[in-house]
């Protein structure tokens, strides 16, 4: 997907919402955690049994009350590695699923891979041509080594952690380098092996005060920003410090949108969380 086409989808849908399908099984409702009981049932060519089942059902319900809003998905990997290879028949029928019913739906793996060589060539493999996502969060540490392989393919995105919205991100992130902080020298670097229609980075919506600054030598890429909702941020102040001419941010709410209802009418309270978040 185009940067252009990422643009349009956010004027036409007026959001700039990214709904994380970060999955937690215990937390899903009565009702749908139920079905890891039953037989296993074929999902357009997928069958599905255990917590494959559910997390599916889940999943598919989620998408299709979200789906008017929504500008992207972002499942993280580890909500699903968890479940061993149930977890993964969940992801690769989730995604499926979206390309197939809503497929001018931005999809981002959330996977901060972060390593080098012929690994990283094949986590690129992995999410670009096995699994067809979009983007894929990637940790920056070890250099433009283990980001490269990831713009090799076109139409394609690797999102680079930055500044995140965790507490100890401070021990890094904002440490200096050379008369400026970590995270603007992370930014800078990235930039110059990119363009801001192959790479994004993300931005904690818990540091909204931050987002003036990075606009000021960042103007033109995505940022992808998680921290709304459960973890406290301001999708409007992210949206008033963190916008730029094209939209410029994937705004991103997991627990807030997935679990706003926790009885049979879970869908409906998470459409109503949904147009609530990241509108415009």
């Amino acid at each position: 997907m185009t940067r252009e086409d990422l643009y349009a989808a956010i004027k036409a849908k007026k959001s700039m919402l990214c709904v994380g399908l970060d999955v937690d099984f215990d937390k899903m409702p009565a009702c749908v955690k139920a079905l890891a009981d039953d037989a296993p049932a074929n999902f357009d060519g997928h069958v599905l049994g255990g917590k494959a089942r559910a997390i599916a059902e889940f999943n598919r319900a989620i998408v299709d009350a979200t789906a008017r809003y929504a500008v992207a998905y972002k499942p993280n990997l580890a909500f699903y590695e968890c479940y061993g290879i149930e977890g993964m028949r969940a992801l690769e029928y989730t995604v499926d699923y979206i390309r197939n019913n809503y497929p001018g739906i931005f999809l981002i793996a959330d996977a901060k891979r972060g390593d080098i060589g012929n690994t990283a060539d094949r986590y690129a493999k992995a999410f670009f041509s096995t699994m067809d996502f979009d983007a894929v969060t990637i940790a920056p540490y070890m250099g433009a080594d283990s980001v490269l392989p990831f713009l090799a393919y076109e139409g394609k995105w690797a999102i680079v952690l930055a500044l995140t919205s965790n507490p100890s991100a401070v021990q890094f992130q904002t440490a200096q380098k050379d008369g400026k902080p970590l995270y603007r020298a992370v930014i800078e670097d990235m930039m110059s092996i990119s363009t801001p229609d192959n790479m994004m980075f993300v931005v904690g919506a818990t540091k909204a005060d931050r987002l003036s600054e990075i606009r000021s030598f960042c103007p033109d890429n995505f940022f992808l920003v998680p921290g709304v909702g459960a973890q406290g941020g301001s999708a409007e102040e992210v949206m008033k410090y963190g916008a730029n001419s094209m939209g410029g941010l994937l705004i991103n709410s997991s627990r807030g949108i997935l679990y706003a209802g926790s009885g049979e009418n879970f869908a409906d309270a998470a459409s109503e969380s949904a147009s609530a978040t990241a509108r415009f």
